[in-house]
């Protein structure tokens, strides 16, 4: 019988193939993404200093139902509006291992929309 990996295991794979080479500085710091079932976190990450910048999530923003395409994009629109008044306006992003579908695209489309540069 073949045994099959969990989808989890093969993202943090590809996630760390995608760490491999791109990594956040302090001019151009890194975008994270990461979800959840129930919710999904953003964060603009320093790596040369190993700080976090600005972070957003739909815990935080107490928005009802997170884990869909709605809350991703109020996610990505509250964090380019922070990181707006932190002075970032350029960010590499990383989609965390996870297919640049769904919740991932309409963060990052939101974030684009509200004025981050990736």
């Amino acid at each position: 019988m073949i045994k099959k990996e969990s989808k989890n295991v093969v993202r943090k794979r590809r996630h760390a193939r995608v760490r491999s080479k791109v990594s956040g500085t302090v001019e151009c710091p890194r975008l994270n993404v990461f979800r959840s079932n129930n919710q999904i976190f953003a964060q603009i990450i320093d790596d040369v200093n190993g700080t976090t910048l600005v972070s957003s999530s739909s815990v935080e923003l107490k928005i009802k139902n997170g884990g869909n395409i709605e809350g991703a994009a109020l996610v990505g629109k509250d964090i380019a509006e922070k990181a707006q008044k932190a002075k970032i306006k350029k960010v590499v992003f990383d989609r965390g291992g996870y297919l640049y579908h769904g919740r991932v695209q309409a963060l990052a489309e939101a974030a684009r929309e509200n004025g981050l540069e990736f």
